[in-house]
This record gives structure tokens, sequence and C-alpha cells, in this order.
């Protein structure tokens, strides 16, 4: 199932389809098409992960290890890159360099649905400033948020990585769809309706719903 507006989980279009378009049926066009964002970020920050299409985004983490099949301790043959690399973290006195890092997004189910690009990596040390790194020679898995760095990229531990990605579900799955239009109809209910439930609707059930939707896809 697509979605005519990357940036909500569940359109207007969608939502006024269906059991609730009586609910919004009083609401401008603007105010329906708030509240589907309402809902979607609702999803999201329940989820604690991002599931709409983003742009850009900004993500640092600190270089923490090394994975024991990527030493560089074997005399390897090893390519001029990699060979300056090496020199270089000799250099400083650093041998063990870092060569894995997993982004923080990426999709937990449906990862064929996913779409994602890296599009700037800075290294950032104290010691001399910040190194931008060649993105056409890294490895990247968007299925499991997982970067591998080319041998000889200078990452000793404790440097800090920034990242600048996009990514999310560029085809938004049928269950998330369902999963906005819950969310939303218990905002909508709870704003509307508080006390009275004249609407013949809970929006705490209707949370309860999208909850129960969205358990799958709730990080960690």
């Amino acid at each position: 199932m697509t979605d005519d507006n990357p940036t909500v989980l569940c359109t207007a279009e969608q939502f006024t389809e269906g059991r609730w378009a009586d609910l919004v049926r009083g609401m401008s066009p603007e105010a329906v098409a708030n509240l589907m964002k309402e809902g979607t970020r609702a999803c999201e920050s329940a989820c604690d992960r991002r599931l709409v299409p983003f742009t850009n985004v900004v993500e640092t983490q600190r270089a923490q290890a090394l994975d024991i099949e990527d030493t560089v301790e074997a005399q390897l043959p090893l390519d001029p890159i990699a060979a300056l690399g090496l020199s270089r973290a000799q250099s400083f006195g650093a041998t063990d360099l870092v060569r894995h890092a997993w982004l923080r997004e990426f999709p937990p189910r449906y990862p064929e649905m996913w779409s994602a690009t890296i599009s700037a990596i800075e290294l950032r040390w104290s010691f001399s400033g910040t190194t931008p790194v060649d993105v056409t020679g890294i490895q990247f898995e968007p299925d499991t948020g997982h970067v591998r760095f080319q041998l000889g990229t200078f990452v000793p531990i404790g440097t800090t990585l920034r990242f600048t990605y996009s990514g999310g579900y560029s085809t938004i799955p049928a269950d998330l769809v369902l999963a906005g239009k819950f969310m939303c109809a218990g905002i909508v209910v709870k704003q509307l309706d508080p006390a009275t439930r004249q609407s013949g609707h809970d929006p705490d059930a209707l949370r309860n719903e999208a909850m129960e939707i969205l358990g799958p896809y709730v990080r960690g």
C-alpha cells in the first residue's frame, strides 16, 4: 500500500474513507492534515524510531570497538589506500582501527519496503579536527543499518562519527497505515469529546489498538 503523502503513515483520504470519517467531518482540510501528522509522530514516538521517509538526518556516535576478523595486525597484502591508513594510524600509535558502525534508523520489518542512503560521513578527533569519508568506499546495508569502513580508513577508537543520511518506508506497510488510523482517531476523540464519549469511541481503547499493531516495530 502506497502513501500519496510520504510524510504521514495515514493520509487524510485514507482516514476519511472508512469508519472514522464522521469524526473529522467538521474539520478543515488543513486541520485534518495536521491531525495525520500528529498521529504519525505519536506512532513514531511510541516505537522510538522513524517510520515515514526522512531526509538528511544527522546522527553522531562514538567509535567503540574492533571486530577480530578485521584486525590489521596480520601481515596481509594491502592496497595503497589501506596501507596509507595503517601507516598513519601507526604514526599516532593507534593500530586498533574501528571498522563497523550501526545507524540508529533501519527497518524493523519489511526491509524490501525501506530505502536509505548515506550522503556524508565526518570523522572528528580532538587532535586534528574533522575529516570527511568518501561514502562511495563504504559498505552500507540498509536492512540492518550496518556500515563497514574501507580497510585503511583512519578511525581510531574514540573517534566521533557524524553521519548524514536519509531513509524510511518509501512504501508504508498496511499495518502501519492501520496503526496511524487508530492513533489519529484516538487523538481527535480525546480533543473533541474528552468526557461525555457521545461519539461512541473510547480514545484510550483506540490508542491501545494502535499500540498493539505497533508492537513489532517498537525498538528493543
